[in-house]
C-alpha cells in the first residue's frame, strides 16, 4: 500500500528528532503497551494535523436522485418539486435542500452513477466495499479499509466510528481480513461508548497497578506465543485503556449550546455535530446513517420530512469544515445503496433503482462546485459520465492520497485495496 500523503508530501513530514525527541521526552514507563507515547499532546496533534479522514453519510433504504441532486422538475417522471439555483451558477438541486444548496461551492455532484444492482443488501455491499459479493471471500468495508490505510499505526482512538441510533460502542463485524482493530466502533445518541468511566470505587492508583499487572502478564504470555489474535486482543485491552482517558472525545455534550441549534436537537442533528467533533479529535473515518428512504409509499412526502431533517444538519457540518479548514484533509462522501425509479407508482411511491442516481461529494482532491456525469431529460438513463461502485470506491482512496491500485499485506499475502478490474475517475480528482 502506497499512502502517497503519508510519504511525499510535505505537510505530512514530523521531523525525526522531534518525533524521536518527543518519546524519549516521555519516559520509557508510558511505552508500555504500545500505545503511551501517542497520548503526548505534541505528537498526537501533529499526527490529527497531518492524517486524511473521511465521513460517510449513508442515506439507507434508497435516496431518490429526482428529489434531491438530479431534479427533472416539468418531465413525466420529475414529481412536484422544483429545482433551485445553488452557490455555484448552473448546477441546481431539488428545492428540498435549500441550506445544502448555499455550501454546492464545497461540494460536487456525480450524476452517472449505475450499479445494476437493484437489492438492499447487494446494493449496499458494492458501494461499501467497491465489489460484488463473492462466497470465496469477504472484503472490508471502506470504513475499516481507511482506518487501515490512514490512521496512525499506534493512535489511542479508534480509525472507524459508525455513528447509528442506538449505538452503544460495540465493535462490528465489518473489517474481514483486516482483523478487529480496524472494525467500526458503533456509537449513537452522542454519547461516549458503554463501560468506559472508571468506578467510582476503584483509585487511580489501584486503577494502574491493574493494568501494569495485566501488561506484565500479557508479555509473559506474548513472549512465548505470540499470534496475530493475541495481538489483537492485547491490542483491545491497550485501546479501552486509552478510550476511558479520552472518553470526553466522544461527547456532544461538550460542544456549544448555539451549534447544538444549529445542527438540530434531533438525533441526526446531534450525530453530525459528533461527527464533526470526532473528525476534528483525530478519528480517521466517521460513517453516518440517516434511514429510511426505502419510499414505494408516500415517496414525496417522505422526502419533505427526511431532507428537511438531512438539509440543516448535513450544510452547518460543511460549512464547518470549511471554515475549519479541515476540507482539504477531510472527503465528504454522501450515498446510498441505490437510487429510485423514475416512474412514479400507484402508491405515490417511487421503486428501487440502479441504471441512473446520483452521489455528491466534497473535500480532498475532488473537485468543488462541479457537477460530473449526466441522465436523459426523464432521468430513466446515463448519457454521459457513467460511473459504478468500482470506479468511486477506488477514486474515494486516490481523493485521500492512497494509491488505490495498491495493497494490504496481510499475513504476507497482498490484498488489493480496490477491485483491480476497476479505476478511479480521473474527473473526478484534482
Amino acid at each position: 500500500m502506497d499512502a502517497r500523503y503519508a510519504c511525499h508530501s510535505p505537510e505530512h513530514v514530523i521531523a525525526r528528532r522531534q518525533f524521536l525527541g518527543s518519546l524519549a521526552a516521555l519516559g520509557a514507563g508510558t511505552m508500555v503497551g504500545g500505545l503511551g507515547a501517542f497520548a503526548a499532546p505534541a505528537v498526537a496533534d501533529q499526527l490529527k494535523s497531518d492524517q486524511k479522514r473521511i465521513v460517510v453519510f449513508n442515506m439507507a433504504g434508497g435516496l431518490s436522485q429526482l428529489e434531491s441532486w438530479d431534479p427533472k422538475p416539468g418531465a413525466a417522471t420529475g414529481g412536484p418539486f422544483r429545482a433551485i439555483p445553488t452557490s455555484v451558477p448552473g448546477i441546481q438541486i431539488s428545492e428540498l435542500l435549500p441550506e445544502t444548496a448555499k455550501q454546492m461551492h464545497h461540494l460536487c455532484l456525480v450524476r452517472g452513477v449505475n450499479t445494476s444492482e437493484d437489492d438492499h443488501g447487494k446494493g449496499a455491499y458494492l458501494m461499501f466495499h467497491g465489489r460484488r459479493e463473492n462466497p470465496a471471500a469477504e472484503y472490508p468495508q471502506i470504513g475499516a479499509a481507511a482506518a487501515k490505510a490512514l490512521a496512525p499505526a499506534d493512535s489511542p482512538l479508534p480509525g472507524y466510528v459508525l455513528i447509528t441510533p442506538g449505538g452503544a460502542g460495540g465493535r462490528g463485524n465489518d473489517s474481514a481480513y483486516l482483523g478487529p482493530k480496524y472494525a467500526s466502533v458503533q456509537l449513537g445518541n452522542g454519547k461516549p461508548p458503554q463501560n468506559t468511566e472508571r468506578p467510582q470505587n476503584v483509585s487511580e492508583t489501584s486503577e494502574a497497578a491493574r493494568q501494569n499487572f495485566r501488561r506484565h502478564i500479557n508479555d509473559e504470555f506474548l513472549s512465548r506465543r505470540r499470534t496475530a489474535i493475541t495481538e489483537a486482543f492485547t491490542y483491545s485491552f491497550e485501546q479501552a485503556e486509552q478510550l476511558m482517558r479520552q472518553r470526553d472525545v466522544f461527547d456532544v455534550s461538550k460542544e456549544p449550546a448555539k451549534d447544538t441549534d444549529r445542527y438540530g436537537k434531533h438525533d441526526f442533528g446531534r450525530h453530525c455535530l459528533l461527527a464533526r467533533r470526532l473528525l476534528e479529535k483525530g478519528i480517521t473515518c466517521v460513517q453516518l446513517t440517516h434511514t429510511n428512504y426505502d419510499t414505494h409509499n408516500e415517496n414525496f412526502n417522505f422526502h419533505i420530512e427526511q431532507l428537511g431533517e438531512f438539509d440543516r444538519s448535513f450544510a452547518s457540518f460543511v460549512a464547518d469544515l470549511a471554515d475549519r479548514g479541515m476540507l482539504d484533509s477531510t472527503l465528504i462522501v454522501v450515498l446510498s445503496e441505490f437510487g429510485r425509479t423514475p416512474g412514479i407508482n400507484q402508491h405515490l411511491g417511487r421503486d428501487h433503482w440502479s441504471k441512473s442516481w446520483s452521489i455528491c461529494m466534497g473535500g480532498c482532491r475532488i473537485p468543488r462546485g462541479h457537477a460530473y456525469g449526466k441522465t436523459n431529460d426523464d432521468g430513466t438513463a446515463v448519457v454521459d459520465g457513467q460511473v459504478d461502485h468500482g470506479a468511486l470506491f477506488h477514486t474515494y482512496f486516490e481523493a485521500m492520497g492512497v494509491d488505490s491500485t495498491g495493497s494490504f499485506v496481510v499475513d504476507g499475502r497482498k490484498m488489493p485495496i480496490a477491485d483491480p478490474a476497476a479505476s478511479a475517475v480521473s474527473e473526478l480528482l484534482t
